[in-house]
């Protein structure tokens, strides 16, 4: 996705962005510079609250995790 840096230095996040992560006038973002490339990480105040649903899931997403850490065992212990 590439946007354009306007001339007040502002960078517009495409819409389809914005709704995935829930992103509202206002939210503030933390700019991280890794070694040459720019992200914008979004501070979130509530990151629990701000983050429920944005990761789609249906059943125990702890379960999930529960198996791939077994299965990871199984690879590394063999």
């Amino acid at each position: 996705m590439i946007v354009k840096l306007s001339k007040k230095g502002w960078v517009v996040i495409p819409a389809a962005m914005r709704k995935k992560y829930r992103l509202k006038p206002g939210s503030e973002f933390t700019v991280v510079d890794y070694g040459g490339v720019l992200t914008l990480v979004p501070v979130f105040k509530d990151p629990v609250r701000q983050g429920a649903g944005i990761v789609k899931h249906n059943g125990s997403l702890t379960g999930v995790i529960v198996e791939e850490h077994n299965r990871d065992q199984v690879k590394f212990s063999g």
